[in-house]
């Protein structure tokens, strides 16, 4: 375009200069001044660039509005395309925790043991450890302190029975941490030699919520392997 200016500047003074020297030799007040030959022919020339410059113009301008229309669309492509990723991960965490929660199995079941013995009777409440282990699928029962110790939130259910001597009063409370949840037990009487008896609930637990089992005071069980026992599962994740 610079180009362009400065050769119209010099061929326009170039026939300015070509002029005055024509009239300094013929010049003539009546007659119509002409271009030369080699000057018309420069200056048709110089017109032609003109409008092939123009049109190098319009079609610049023209990839200029394409490449901005293409940048659009790239960068709604990529947006789209941080959507879609941003999606994938959403999805992908949520299978990842479906996955999770279907390894979590709690599931245990444990007798008191004692070696076909009566336990109890005591004089105050005491908290009944199962220690023969049946089943103790996730680790969250323990034989030592007959304590379950929940390890995710969820609803879980736990069982309770017991075999017991009708001569004494039999007794069992069901605790989640501090609260009782469920009794079950028997009185003593004098016409049945042995009773049996039990009880369920559903628990909504918290991570660390504690259940066990207590021995009410002044009752007792009867304490074998297969008797007396103990039992939970992780019903579903909360």
């Amino acid at each position: 375009m610079h180009f362009a200016i400065s050769l119209f500047v010099l061929l326009s003074s170039s026939l300015i200069l070509a002029q005055d020297d024509g009239n300094a030799i013929t010049e003539k007040p009546d007659e119509t001044q002409s271009c030369q030959p080699d000057m018309c022919d420069l200056l048709m020339a110089f017109g032609a660039m003109k409008e092939k410059i123009a049109v190098m113009e319009t079609r610049l301008k023209n990839s200029e509005s394409r490449l901005r229309n293409s940048e659009t669309r790239l960068k709604n492509s990529e947006s789209r395309l941080k959507n879609s990723e941003s999606r994938l991960r959403n999805s992908e965490n949520q299978l990842l925790e479906l996955r999770n929660k279907e390894r979590t199995k709690v599931i245990f079941s444990a007798a008191t043991g004692a070696g076909g013995k009566h336990i109890g009777p005591f004089n105050t409440n005491k908290t009944l450890i199962y220690r023969t282990v049946i089943t103790n699928i996730g680790d969250a029962y323990s034989p030592h302190t007959g304590i379950f110790v929940a390890p995710v939130a969820g609803v879980y259910y736990f069982t309770i029975f017991f075999h017991a001597g009708g001569h004494e009063r039999a007794g069992l409370l069901l605790y989640k941490n501090n609260q009782l949840m469920i009794v079950t037990g028997d009185h003593r009487t004098e016409a049945d030699t042995a009773d049996n008896g039990g009880n369920a609930a559903f628990l909504q637990l918290q991570p660390g919520d504690h259940v066990y089992v207590v021995l009410a005071a002044n009752s007792h069980v009867w304490g074998t392997n297969h008797h007396t026992t103990f039992s939970g599962f992780l019903v579903t994740q909360m």
